[in-house]
């Protein structure tokens, strides 16, 4: 028989269920992803720190678990909400189930939950803190310990997850660049794809002073995901305009995104609820095309009228999000700077936005044949 467990929410809402992987109370930002597959990969998102992810999709585990699908080292969620864990999973691929995944990860779960009810309160009152507890667990010690637990506002997440030691990833092939990527909690695939078109990627933190990043001369920047409030994250600012300055392009996804947009003087604010999933429909401004996104963001940089951004002048607009109108894409007016929030690297979710890799690596020949 299953430990019978609760999710309590701070606003005071309570959510039945069953206990899944580790033993334990789990605390964090209460958040939901529509990815109907994927699960491996939103489980090692670094993008997660922090966070109770729902699954929106209730089948969650068919599939198993496999060391190929890990975006990062091991689990990077705080806690994981299911609606249904099956008793039993088949793949090809599978090395284990996604139970014994979670247990061997120090993952607290819950699954036989109401992940319906739960997404719909969380889209009308907003990401919240909250917590998974054994059912013998007494409420008021657990409202009280989501009340001390801090809001994702104002936390600078990256130092948990992102690299101390710089490492390398070998370009696949014939070396062509030499990338330097900024690791805020950077997914394996990000930096896999850079490697396929010829680039030999060196990861560093993102704390590395800018005299140090000029010093190694990269021929490209890539500002990685991460998690956190952006505002909390000062440190990779100054490397980014004084790589501007030097021409070097600089290409950013999610939080690098984010941070482009606030080097140059943008704003970011706290969305209601946030955009995580594989479903995301976005409009790219040069030429009507819509793009279908993985995304997975509370974020965003605040932008203006048509292709404007709020205290930004030197930045401009690229990409829109259809479902609230919200920034998905920046570029430098003058600079070879480009950026988006969503996950291009498609890790999970579909491959339509793939071809900024290749934008990079051509703005990357130009600034060749300038030097």
């Amino acid at each position: 028989m299953a430990e019978a467990g609760y999710l309590l929410l701070e606003d005071g809402r309570q959510f039945s269920g069953e206990l899944i992987g580790a033993a334990g109370v789990a605390l964090g930002e209460v958040v939901f992803n529509t990815s109907m597959t994927g699960y491996q990969e939103v489980l090692t998102d670094p993008s997660y720190a922090g966070q109770l992810v729902a699954m929106t999709y209730p089948l969650i585990g068919n599939y198993g678990v496999t060391r190929k699908d890990e975006e990062s080292g091991h689990p990077q969620v705080a806690g994981f909400l299911v609606r249904e864990l099956p008793p039993a999973h088949s793949s090809w691929r599978a090395e284990s189930s996604l139970e014994s995944y979670l247990v061997r990860s120090g993952v607290v779960g819950l699954a036989e939950l109401d992940t319906r009810a739960l997404t719909r309160h969380i889209r009308s009152a907003g990401a919240m803190r909250g917590a998974i507890a054994p059912a013998t667990a007494p409420v008021a010690d657990v409202r009280a310990r989501i009340a001390a637990h801090p809001r994702m506002e104002g936390l600078d997440l990256t130092c948990g997850v992102a690299t101390t030691e710089p490492y390398d990833i070998p370009a696949v092939g014939s070396e062509r660049f030499r990338v330097l990527a900024y690791d805020f909690g950077v997914k394996s695939m990000s930096l896999q794809l850079l490697a396929e078109r010829g680039c030999h990627v060196t990861t560093v933190s993102g704390q590395l002073a800018p005299e140090e990043v000029l010093g190694r001369q990269p021929d490209g920047l890539f500002l990685s995901n991460g998690p956190g409030d952006p505002e909390a994250v000062e440190p990779a600012l100054r490397s980014i305009r004084r790589l501007a300055d030097a021409g070097v392009p600089i290409f950013g996804i999610c939080l690098g995104h984010q941070l482009v947009g606030r080097a140059f003087g943008a704003r970011t604010f706290k969305l209601l609820y946030g955009h995580r999933g594989g479903n995301h429909p976005v409009l790219r401004l040069e030429d009507g095309a819509v793009e279908i996104t993985a995304q997975n963001h509370g974020f965003a940089v605040r932008g203006a009228e048509g292709d404007a951004v709020e205290d930004a002048p030197a930045l401009r607009v690229t990409h829109r999000n259809l479902n609230d109108g919200t920034v998905e894409g920046l570029a430098h007016r003058e600079l070879p700077i480009f950026s988006v929030q969503y996950h291009p690297e498609s890790a999970p979710g579909p491959h339509d936005s793939r071809y900024l890799f290749d934008r990079f690596v051509d703005a990357m020949v130009r600034h060749q044949g300038k030097s």
